[in-house]
């Protein structure tokens, strides 16, 4: 009785995605065991800047919403 040791294509296709799927969770792994960086909570934003970006926001009326919802559901 003779065997065949090759292996086909597919074999190896599956092969190669299991060491890179294992690869992968090991990273991922490593990085949740990481020590989170400390954050000094001061505020990012010059407080004038903030409040500029925030008067110049501006709401979107419940019809302009509905629509927008409804047409969103129509294109589903």
């Amino acid at each position: 009785m003779r065997t065949h040791a090759t292996i086909s294509g597919s074999e190896l296709l599956l092969g190669v995605i299991a060491i890179r799927l294992a690869v992968l969770v090991l990273v991922g792994w490593g990085l949740t065991l990481l020590p989170r960086q400390a954050r000094d909570g001061a505020p990012v934003c010059v407080p004038a800047i903030k409040s500029a970006a925030q008067s110049s926001v501006k709401t979107v009326g419940p019809r302009v919403a509905d629509t927008a919802f409804d047409d969103m559901r129509l294109h589903d």
